[in-house]
């Protein structure tokens, strides 16, 4: 299948690794930025690691009107989302997005009820989802493996330097919607949020440190109360210095489960334990450190694999745009419990 990029930001890079890789099953058609000389630059530099250079497209509508595109990635930051997507879902394009799949939760609902109304399928790069140790634990869960769930940990302990919120945007409100909650942690709570069943009320502080210079939060802490009745917490930062692999800890009467990057660790009321996958480097491999890129592409080709797959099986693909909703319900009553100081139920916010 042929894809276009829109936008080639640092994720650009990862997903042009995770085109390769698929060795001729998707092809990158097409990019398209706000700066062409920009996207020239991009395509010859992706060229030798694709064998052919992908084409420059010089818009949006331009890639909505060429037959030969399959689907599209969208990996502008959120506040570029909106006319984009109508152009888009206007022109039946299919679209593989990037998270956050907007600003705001309303906003979000908006583009997914966009496509939906088109009849146009939207997937969201939620790849955290892919991984074999979250799989493998996903079904231990729906089989009751570690029976009822009374206890989540939630940990993200990352870094970043003050020159990546020097980078004109990051960080703020008005184009990233908000910090650490929506552009880190959006991955370990969306993954989390599969295995535990929705949150029914949480009580945080979302604050910025004085380690960094930004507008919006760069450590936050929560207490969760479940739909399951299980009760959680969430640790979430980019002021962990050096940086560290997040993890979920899910405990069960039967026994307990830690997923730590890509490994699942897993301890057995019995006493024994297993130990299911790896993890690499001090981070992890997830980009928790001072380099946000040191992340493999396999997830990301697994999640662009699916897609393709899903459109020629027409199916949904794995993180259907409706199913990235729940995530941004929760971030934004995480940081209005902050804003307003007190619990917030989710069934009522």
């Amino acid at each position: 299948m042929n894809a276009a990029m829109i936008g080639l930001g640092m994720v650009a890079n990862t997903h042009a690794e995770a085109i390769a890789a698929t060795e001729g099953r998707i092809r990158l058609a097409g990019v398209c930025s706000r700066h062409p000389d920009a996207s020239a630059r991009f395509a010859q530099r992706v060229a030798p690691l694709l064998k052919d250079a992908p084409r420059v497209y010089a818009s949006v509508a331009e890639i909505a009107a060429d037959p030969a595109v399959d689907f599209v990635l969208l990996l502008t930051p959120p506040d570029a989302r909106a006319e984009a997507v109508a152009t888009l879902a206007a022109a039946g394009k299919p679209i593989l997005m990037e998270k956050p799949v907007e600003r705001t939760a309303a906003a979000a609902r908006a583009l997914v009820e966009t496509c939906e109304a088109a009849g146009v399928p939207l997937g969201v790069v939620l790849q955290h989802r892919m991984r074999a140790s979250a799989i493998r634990l996903k079904a231990m869960l729906a089989e009751g493996a570690l029976g009822a769930l009374g206890l989540a940990e939630i940990v993200v302990p990352w870094w970043r330097v003050q020159g990546y919120y020097d980078q004109p945007g990051r960080g703020t409100h008005a184009r990233d919607g908000g910090g650490v909650l929506i552009s880190q942690a959006i991955h370990t709570l969306d993954l989390a949020l599969t295995l535990t069943g929705p949150v029914r009320r949480v009580q945080a502080m979302a604050r910025t440190t004085r380690l960094h210079r930004m507008e919006a939060e760069d450590v936050v802490t929560a207490g969760l109360d479940f739909a399951n009745g299980a009760v959680g917490t969430l640790f979430a930062s980019t002021a962990s210095h050096p940086g560290a692999a997040e993890s979920i800890t899910l405990h069960g009467a039967l026994g307990s489960a830690r997923l730590v990057a890509g490994r699942l660790e897993l301890t057995w009321r019995d006493g024994t334990t297993e130990v299911i996958g790896q993890a690499g480097g001090a981070a992890g491999g997830t980009g928790g450190g001072a380099d946000p890129m040191a992340f493999t592409h396999a997830w990301h080709q697994a999640i662009l694999e699916d897609f393709a797959a899903a459109l020629a099986e027409r199916r949904p693909p794995a993180v259907p745009g409706r199913a990235a909703l729940p995530v941004h319900d929760l971030i934004e009553a995480i940081v209005r419990s902050s804003d307003e100081g007190r619990a917030i139920d989710l069934e009522t916010a």
